[in-house]
């Protein structure tokens, strides 16, 4: 696997530092009851059997499976990406090891409990973000990166000025 061997460790840190959240989450919190960090920050233990922003969460069950698999399949499809990446490739190579962190993270939690772990909560006055956890947030940064990654890339394919490349 050619991937930079930092970014193999990045995932497996990442991946790490979701379950051990998650799990001291579920032993320390009790559900739906929000412990105050900060202002706008609570810790508060829920469970998602949906997606993102519980999307697909009432179903009736069948999303477990349809998640289950389309978190592998991703999570496969990063591997093999991850594997091919050139040694310069780094912000590439750091956006596909967080967003695959995460995604095994969520995952690891469908499998084992039939839903995600979320305890993260932010909110403003009256105004709640859904309740999110560490993968989300790999997830997220992962993408962000990724979006940078293509910006900088020197490699715009499609995009080159046909009258440049006759």
């Amino acid at each position: 696997m050619s991937a930079p061997r930092w970014a193999w460790w990045l995932s497996g840190l990442t991946l790490a530092l979701d379950q051990a959240t998650k799990h001291l989450a579920e032993a320390l919190l009790v559900m739906h009851e929000p412990v105050p960090v900060l202002p706008s920050f609570n810790l508060t233990l829920t469970y998602n059997t949906g997606a993102a922003f519980s999307f697909l969460a009432g179903a009736g069950g069948w999303q477990r499976w349809f998640f289950l698999g389309l978190g592998l399949v991703v999570s496969i499809g990063l591997i093999v990406w991850l594997g091919r990446l050139k040694p310069g490739d780094r912000w590439l190579a750091a956006a596909l090891a967080l967003i695959l962190a995460g995604a095994v993270g969520n995952l690891i939690d469908r499998i084992l409990f039939g839903q995600v772990i979320d305890f993260i909560q932010l909110y403003y006055e009256r105004w709640y973000f859904p309740v999110f956890n560490v993968a989300d947030i790999a997830i997220n940064i992962g993408a962000g990166l990724l979006v940078f990654d293509s910006l900088l890339s020197k490699n715009t394919g499609s995009l080159k000025n046909p009258v440049d490349n006759p």
